[in-house]
């Protein structure tokens, strides 16, 4: 089924008053690092914490009378659920969600605030989906597709007119990708009014459906493995997604875990703004995959913020670890009075900040008369914790950095 132009215009004005204009921002910070004029679209910002409300709103603003009367449900690893609820709840409309088992917390709790009833189920999205199928067939509800419908993709698409908009100049348009309903609207919006403009898209290389549909020419089914970004986490994506993709979109790049949990890290600490996995996947590419761009100006779509705090946790504390900003030194020492205090007094000498201190007697293969000592230390970088290494092991400390 074709989508046009005019049914992304059509979806806008339906959104008016519903979904927020997000702020096209520019960033000083990923423009120093990569050479271009960066501009991020911020969904992070947007109603329910992502841009699914866009199509979600649309799609049952557009359902029949008869339709909306049975109920509605829908298939998310969360941000297109949440989306479905509130819409459902706009209009009035019993709203049930299937959501895989192990979709953040934050994501199932945010679904349920917005009046949905959720059924948590399998451990991927299409798991989800299956059985969000069977229950629609046996309530005859109304299913509301996350991105295999044209109307939800057109409403996704009033982003790529946002864009245009507020950057009539923009020469890339970087977007995150799952079943691909997001980039689908996207490029129709973008295509049809400035050709010339080039649109990437991101997956996570754990989940890389979409790029293996394209290079294979013939929609796969991927079985992937677990990604910090769930959103975009797709085994199979979409029939008309993948058709409008095929059409209009540029390039598909990918990028590892490391690369989406620093890309947070940097937008947490630098950009000030919180992303999770999926809206950071953007960014990463910007980062990583596209040193071929130099002076361009270029839009990234940070797609959504509603990561898990304990997620977020442990992103920061790797973070730090990698940046050399925060360490862990094992070693043994005497187990008699002041040999403690000694080691932290020649510790505190570094300028270091001692986070935790760990000292155990019941070490496997430490001989009796000596413990262990764990410090955690807050440090500025890997200079300043090479320097403390030599120091301890010029005081006869055996240092072990974990």
């Amino acid at each position: 089924m074709e989508i046009s132009l005019e049914d992304i215009k059509k979806a806008r004005e339906t959104l008016k008053g519903v979904v927020c204009r997000t702020e096209l921002a520019y960033t000083n910070t990923l423009s120093d690092l990569t050479g271009n004029q960066v501009y991020l679209k911020m969904e992070n910002q947007q109603r329910t914490g992502s841009f699914k409300l866009r199509g979600a709103y649309n799609k049952v603003a557009n359902l029949t009378e008869n339709e909306k009367k049975h109920g509605i449900i829908a298939s998310s690893a969360g941000n297109h659920a949440q989306g479905t609820a509130l819409a459902g709840t706009l209009f009035g409309i019993p709203t049930t969600i299937v959501m895989p088992k192990n979709a953040p917390l934050s994501k199932v709790k945010a679904t349920q605030g917005y009046g949905a009833t959720v059924v948590l189920h399998g451990g991927f999205y299409d798991e989800a989906y299956e059985e969000a199928r069977r229950i629609q067939t046996e309530k005859q509800l109304t299913f509301v597709h996350p991105f295999n419908d044209p109307m939800v993709i057109a409403g996704q698409g009033t982003i790529g007119l946002e864009i245009l908009e507020d950057l009539p100049d923009v020469e890339a348009v970087v977007v995150p990708i799952g079943g691909g309903g997001l980039i689908a609207g996207v490029a129709v919006a973008i295509k049809n009014l400035k050709p010339d403009v080039k649109v990437i898209g991101v997956q996570t290389k754990n989940m890389p459906s979409m790029a293996e549909a394209i290079a294979q020419k013939k929609i796969v089914t991927c079985n992937g493995s677990p990604t910090i970004a769930d959103g975009i986490a797709v085994k199979t994506p979409g029939e008309l997604t993948f058709d409008i993709i095929q059409r209009y979109v540029d390039d598909i790049v990918t990028v590892d875990e490391e690369e989406i949990a620093s890309a947070i890290l940097l937008l947490m600490e630098r950009v000030k703004t919180i992303s999770e996995g999926a809206g950071a996947a953007s960014v990463a590419a910007v980062l990583n995959k596209l040193q071929a761009y130099k002076n361009r100006k270029i839009a990234a779509v940070i797609s959504g913020g509603n990561i898990d705090v304990n997620m977020m946790a442990r992103i920061i504390n790797k973070g730090l670890a990698k940046s050399g900003r925060k360490v862990f030194f094992n070693m043994v020492i005497p187990d008699k009075p002041g040999s403690l205090w000694k080691l932290l007094q020649l510790t505190a000498e570094t300028g270091a900040n001692v986070l935790t201190v760990t000292h155990k007697r019941e070490t496997r293969g430490v001989e009796l008369g000596y413990v262990t000592v764990e410090l955690e230390l807050e440090t500025a970088d890997q200079t300043q914790i090479d320097a403390i290494k030599n120091l301890m092991e010029e005081h006869q400390y055996c240092v072990n950095i974990v």
